[in-house]
């Protein structure tokens, strides 16, 4: 996963931004308990959504848990879950072979850093794997049928999109209430279309200058490095369509305790990061309120 998505955190009470980290550190926790700590660095926000979405309707409790980031005080973390292992579970998978994406697409030189990272996850996947084989296969026979759209330089958004959407998809398969299930595949489905496209919007000077596959340059016919305002304007509006089908979809759900937070990144945060990255202003790994004004409008 790539780490866009994050609660709009000016928007929330104290309380509300501690909940959310809770399920950071709980799942953090989770992947160290299951995996080792080297795990816990495939730690990031779009997991931990995942983690929170998977866990609605669970009764969860937080403790106080101290790790080498919290020695001393410690940290409220949501306690072990069926949720927070599953979303561990797939963490692990969804990392390495994004990994083993980026090593694909690197020289040897440039891809030494994930070449080095994937030794430190190879046991934590095969672990994972043996856990959860069939989110495994599903995994990859979605990025096959990815890579082989990318080599014939799809030009339709949906048709490069689809695949992560699937995958992302396959997700929802760990829910038992087969109406529940339904609702979090057409979440996930739209998360993976909106993941895709923005990730694609946020590294077209790279792709540009690496010649790596882009489906914007293929769909908008663009030459050169940069997106025109028409473009931009163009991608904003479906990347938008994205956001209000996962909205609809989560509208169907009992957020609970969890509404806050989950309403400020379907009503907010989403529009916001992907009026940054088309802006150019974004920055992975910043803090939402670095490059969200809170008086911005939906792109």
């Amino acid at each position: 996963m790539f780490g866009y998505i994050r609660p709009a955190a000016p928007r929330l009470s104290g309380a509300e931004n501690e909940r959310f980290r809770s399920a950071y550190c709980g799942l953090c926790h989770t992947l160290g308990r299951r995996y080792g700590f080297f795990a816990r660095f495939l730690l990031n926000f779009d997991f931990t959504f995942l983690a929170i979405l998977l866990s609605l309707g669970e009764s969860g409790t937080r403790a106080c848990r101290r790790c080498a980031a919290h020695p001393c005080k410690g940290c409220g973390a949501m306690a072990a879950s069926p949720a927070l292992d599953a979303a561990a579970d797939r963490s692990v998978v969804l990392a390495w072979w994004q990994l083993r994406d980026h090593i694909a697409d690197h020289g040897f030189l440039a891809g030494l850093k994930y070449r080095l990272a994937a030794l430190f996850v190879r046991r934590a996947y095969r672990k994972a794997r043996a856990m959860v084989p069939e989110f495994d296969a599903a995994v990859q026979r979605h990025l096959r049928e990815l890579g082989a759209r990318e080599a014939e330089h799809c030009a339709s958004l949906d048709a490069a999109a689809e695949p992560f959407a699937a995958l992302l998809a396959e997700i929802a398969t760990v829910e038992p209430d087969a109406t529940k299930r339904r609702v979090l595949g057409q979440l996930f489905y739209h998360l993976g279309r909106w993941i895709y496209l923005i990730d694609a919007a946020d590294d077209f000077k790279q792709d540009a200058k690496s010649g790596n596959y882009n489906p914007l340059r293929y769909r908008y016919g663009v030459d050169g490095n940069e997106l025109s305002e028409d473009v931009k304007r163009a991608l904003g509006e479906t990347l938008d369509a994205s956001i209000r089908q996962m909205a609809g979809a989560y509208a169907l759900l009992d957020a609970g305790e969890w509404s806050p937070v989950l309403d400020s990144i379907f009503y907010d945060s989403l529009y916001g990061i992907g009026k940054a990255v088309l802006e150019g202003s974004y920055r992975k790994g910043a803090r939402f309120r670095r490059y969200r004004d809170t008086s911005e409008e939906p792109i």
